[in-house]
């Protein structure tokens, strides 16, 4: 017989291919009566593939020894809750590094020179009534990060290739990098160009980039985020950007995605995309992989492969 497992949520076709040819996958999203699965496959679950774990279901699991996470951010999964548990977590981190830098630079160009409202300019058929405006370039600016991790640096080495200025910030200063440290994320962003935000989601880093680092950033100054809706005062941020004390902002989550806030969708200088930093076929496939090694890995007694509890 093979290990049954709880899946949480949609994953990827080729991904629940490989679940659904080694376990047998109780998939609790199509369930019609979600709490029926549970009672009914409590005494023999042993893994969940996805994420949306909460104390509340890891108790009505007492046979839970796994939580793979289908991505590199689990803050939708209460670690705490799992490590009292003595439930192991684990992500899929390194394999969407490339991807997620490398639609950072594309929001940063297409913010830059306003490409998505220069292709509309075309379409709409008013530049034969006049170009499109002098816009800016990367070249020579300063970009701050906060969170300097492994898509951080990867970022970082791109911004570079753009002949930028990096700066970073987090929680602690990491001697073997070869950028300027800032202790205070308000002092990183009064000294930038540009902030981009990478850093993970979750209570400590809520509404950490705040009016005052909005303010700070200022009327010339660009805010990318590609991390989480919740690092970031939203409310504040559609405030500046709709009085110009914000130069710009190119946003790929937000707070309550996807519900968006239709003040934004007026603004011409904002690039909205809707979370789609990994969704590349090349990355969900091997974020797929991972997830499936990792229960692979966890039921024949060898080591998680990429675990964070």
């Amino acid at each position: 017989m093979s290990e049954e497992i709880l899946q949480t949520h949609k994953l990827l076709d080729r991904c629940e291919a490989e679940l659904g040819k080694r376990f047998t996958v109780h998939k609790l999203h199509l369930a019609p009566d979600r709490e029926a699965l549970i009672r009914e496959v409590a005494p023999r679950v042993r893994a969940i593939a996805g994420g949306n774990v909460g104390p509340e279901l890891m108790d009505k699991l007492p046979q839970l020894e796994i939580i793979a996470n289908f991505g590199v951010g689990y803050d939708s999964i209460d670690t705490a809750a799992a490590r009292a548990r003595n439930i192991r977590v684990t992500n899929t981190p390194n394999v969407l590094n490339d991807a997620v830098a490398e639609i950072t630079l594309g929001l940063m160009i297409a913010l830059a020179r306003r490409i998505p409202q220069a292709d509309q300019y075309v379409r709409q058929g008013k530049w034969p009534s006049g170009n499109f405006p002098l816009l800016t370039e990367l070249n020579g600016k300063t970009v701050g990060i906060l969170g300097l991790g492994r898509i951080g640096k990867e970022i970082a080495v791109r911004c570079q290739a753009m002949k930028m200025r990096v700066v970073y910030h987090g929680r602690h200063r990491q001697p073997d990098e070869p950028f300027i440290y800032y202790d205070k994320l308000v002092d990183m962003a009064r000294d930038s160009d540009w902030l981009v935000l990478i850093a993970p989601g979750g209570k400590a880093t809520e509404k950490i980039v705040g009016r005052d680092v909005l303010e700070a950033l200022g009327p010339e100054g660009f805010l990318v985020n590609v991390a989480r809706g919740t690092l970031v005062d939203e409310a504040a941020l559609l405030e500046l950007l709709q009085a110009r004390k914000l130069g710009g902002a190119a946003l790929d989550v937000f707070e309550k995605e996807p519900q968006v806030p239709e003040g934004f969708f007026a603004l011409d200088n904002v690039v909205l995309s809707p979370h789609q930093g990994s969704a590349t076929h090349q990355t969900r496939n091997k974020m797929g992989d991972l997830v499936v090694a990792n229960l692979v890995a966890h039921f024949a007694g060898e080591p998680l492969p990429s675990a964070v509890v």
